[in-house]
């Protein structure tokens, strides 16, 4: 077969057949994870994978965990957000609990992207929680 006519790997199945077929195939992981981007892609935010250091942004996803993390002695709300793409550390300084803010909510927040140890981190946010019935 030559290069010409072999169908391209990164296509999506067209047909309905198709998609259920894939859906069956596809772990719970994936299927969560194709669901994040969609949600991310229609709430106009920017895919996390897409982040760079510095810049200002516009993310949504789930929070996996949630943590107190004293930073230098200061109490520290951390987060993991994740949108299918790849995880966001978000800490808010100087908190020890903020209602809404648990495993598994849905948010979007926004500021400026900072890397520490390899890892995108946002810090102290601006954030909306998205309703409960929409999850």
């Amino acid at each position: 077969m030559s290069a010409e006519s072999r169908p391209e790997k990164s296509q999506k199945p067209t047909g309905r057949f198709r998609r259920m077929l894939d859906r069956l195939s596809s772990s719970q992981e994936d299927l969560h994870s194709a669901e994040l981007q969609e949600d991310t892609q229609a709430t106009g935010c920017t895919p996390i994978s897409d982040c760079h250091d510095r810049e200002i942004v516009k993310v949504t996803g789930t929070l996996r965990t949630v943590t107190l993390r004293p930073r230098a002695g200061v109490p520290a709300l951390e987060a993991e957000l994740y949108d299918g793409t790849a995880p966001l550390d978000v800490v808010w300084l100087g908190r020890r609990q903020i209602v809404g803010i648990e495993p598994g909510r849905k948010l979007i927040a926004s500021g400026r992207i900072s890397m520490s140890h390899g890892r995108r981190v946002l810090f102290n946010p601006k954030y909306e929680l998205r309703p409960i019935g929409q999850e």
